[in-house]
């Protein structure tokens, strides 16, 4: 690989303060799978009674690792757990070695944590169609182990990144009847980022107590408004996994009316979801797509999802061109129902067009300053119906080429 680039402009001041969760234990070692010299595996051990729902991607080439955790999610509850994950090889497109990988890298790990093998849940990101060096992660697992300690969720957030250039991490603490559950997550993502479940590893952690059916109706129906409405590049990855733990620790019991649980866990994987774009590779802008007055929701997220993911709008975004051209070319070439004599568009505050043209008022001096911000908006007005979405991007710049064009190397 080559030179680590440079940290991104968007990222954000410090890394959070995330606070213990009990429960969960983490340890990271230097295995050496692709780099040297750096963390680069990843343990969490979960207590007896841990909850664990998840959501993966839809790609029809999705790794060992992600087919082996969706076989197992909503598995026995009453035994522990435990989340291995290694960065710098994907595990994924080799064939027959990927399940072998998987195979002796959960049955390692339920060897040196006690958990069964059933409840050990993988994940590799990296480089694709390379098979995995396992043995070097299972010659650490003994070391992790003894090393696991409530307070290591930072340093595990830093061991799961690849071309990322910050670690990432959120926490929130709800009330639920005057008690307090605490919730903590980390994630990792930069490139091969678009919204087909989520393309990114996340972990998320919780004391609450919570039975697995409803805390996989909650991620999924969250899922949809966070995760899946990110994109960087519009490429799903082979090995997307969002895991959510809940430990049960605190006593506290969650159910489906807790809406109070349901928006601090809603909090942290957007704020999450949003750091993967911040640190989407080559990014200098941050930028909110809203659309509403669509057909429907869906045709909504389509228009959204067109203009976000436009090379064109994105190169302008980056160059700071207020080409709002480009804009009525992606809600053109969307699929989506729209009516150009209907259409208004707006650049933060500023009305660009409306009814099918120019705003008489429309400055593009204005509008110009304004695209020299670093956190955009761009919102449509369909007039078409109540259909809205919002989905969230950043540009495209030469930096995104220079990370993907070494990749390898």
């Amino acid at each position: 690989m080559g030179a680590t680039p440079p940290l991104s402009p968007l990222a954000p001041a410090d890394f959070p303060e995330l606070p213990i969760i009990d429960g969960v234990t983490f340890a990271i070692a230097e295995a050496g799978v692709k780099y040297q010299d750096r963390p680069d595996v990843m343990l969490a051990k979960l207590a007896k009674g841990t909850a664990i729902a998840g959501a993966f991607t839809r790609s029809a080439t999705r790794s060992a690792a992600v087919l082996d955790c969706q076989e197992k999610i909503g598995g026995n509850c009453d035994e522990g757990a435990a989340i291995l994950v290694n960065s710098g090889n994907a595990n994924a497109f080799t064939g027959r070695n990927g399940t072998t990988s998987v195979q002796t890298l959960t049955q390692a790990t339920a060897k040196a944590t006690g958990v069964p093998q059933a409840r050990v849940f993988t994940s590799s990101t990296g480089v694709i169609g390379e098979p995995l060096p396992h043995d070097r992660i299972t010659a650490q697992l003994d070391e992790l182990s003894g090393a696991l300690a409530a307070d290591g969720i930072s340093a595990a957030a830093r061991a799961i990144m690849t071309t990322d250039t910050f670690p990432k991490g959120s926490a929130t603490t709800v009330t639920i009847d005057g008690q307090h559950v605490k919730i903590a997550g980390i994630a990792k993502g930069s490139g091969m980022i678009a919204p087909d479940m989520a393309t990114m590893l996340v972990y998320i952690f919780t004391d609450a107590a919570v039975d697995q059916p409803v805390l996989q109706s909650m991620v999924s129906a969250l899922n949809r408004k966070t995760f899946n409405c990110i994109t960087v590049d519009s490429d799903t990855s082979t090995s997307d996994t969002l895991l959510v733990a809940a430990t049960g620790a605190s006593g506290i019991r969650i159910t489906e009316s807790s809406v109070g649980f349901m928006e601090g866990l809603r909090q942290v994987m957007l704020d999450l979801a949003h750091q993967v774009v911040r640190d989407g590779e080559g990014a200098t802008k941050f930028v909110e797509i809203s659309v509403t007055g669509a057909a429907s929701d869906a045709e909504a997220r389509t228009h959204a999802l067109s203009i976000a993911n436009s090379p064109l709008v994105k190169t302008a975004i980056a160059g700071e061109d207020a080409n709002w051209g480009r804009v009525v070319m992606a809600i053109g070439k969307s699929g989506a129902r729209a009516d150009r004599d209907q259409l208004s568009i707006r650049f933060g505050d500023i009305l660009v067009a409306s009814e099918g043209w120019v705003n008489p008022d429309y400055s593009e001096d204005e509008a110009a300053a304004y695209m020299k911000n670093q956190e955009l908006e761009i919102h449509v007005d369909l007039g078409l119906g109540g259909g809205t979405a919002v989905v969230w991007t950043c540009d495209l710049t030469h930096g995104y080429i220079q990370i993907n064009a070494d990749y390898r190397s």
